[in-house]
């Protein structure tokens, strides 16, 4: 079992997002995804959130808020249960990624951009300024098979 932390960071309207193309294996490659990462052990969720968000972007985080828990199911690889947050406030300078390339992208452009359906899914939440939330995604490779809101199915209008 995998416990990660995922951030949308907000200023202007746009999202910082990372797009995934350094490394050769890696599970996101060529995807655009948020900031963030798996937890150290001990971690709290705010602990491993700004730990990530400084290792990945250089900004420390100064203002955030915890949106939801989304548990992934695949066929391809263990689960995973990752906090959701989203950032107002932050200091600092950003700095290259390792992991790939940091763009500010409008919100009004983020669907354009190839995602995971199911990021589609919890974008259109955080959008919708839905209320705390536990999503499960459940996928077959690549394909998006079900989506469980708050313990119900749920259609996205996407």
């Amino acid at each position: 079992m995998r416990l990660t932390t995922l951030c949308y960071i907000e200023k202007d309207d746009s999202y910082l997002m990372l797009h995934r193309i350094v490394k050769k294996k890696d599970i996101n490659k060529d995807k655009w995804i948020g900031i963030g990462g798996h937890f150290e052990e001990g971690e709290s969720p705010e602990e491993c959130l700004i730990r990530e968000v400084k290792e990945e972007t250089g900004l420390t985080l100064t203002s955030y808020r915890f949106r939801g828990i989304v548990t992934f199911v695949s066929d391809r690889w263990p689960p995973e249960y990752m906090c959701l947050y989203t950032a107002d406030a932050f200091e600092g300078e950003m700095i290259p990624c390792s992991e790939g390339v940091l763009k500010w992208v409008s919100k009004k452009e983020l669907l354009n951009l190839n995602l995971w359906e199911g990021d589609k899914v919890f974008l259109q939440l955080l959008a919708e300024e839905a209320p705390f939330f536990s999503l499960k995604l459940r996928y077959k490779g690549d394909t998006l098979v079900e989506c469980i809101l708050n313990g119900k199915e749920y259609k996205s209008n996407l």
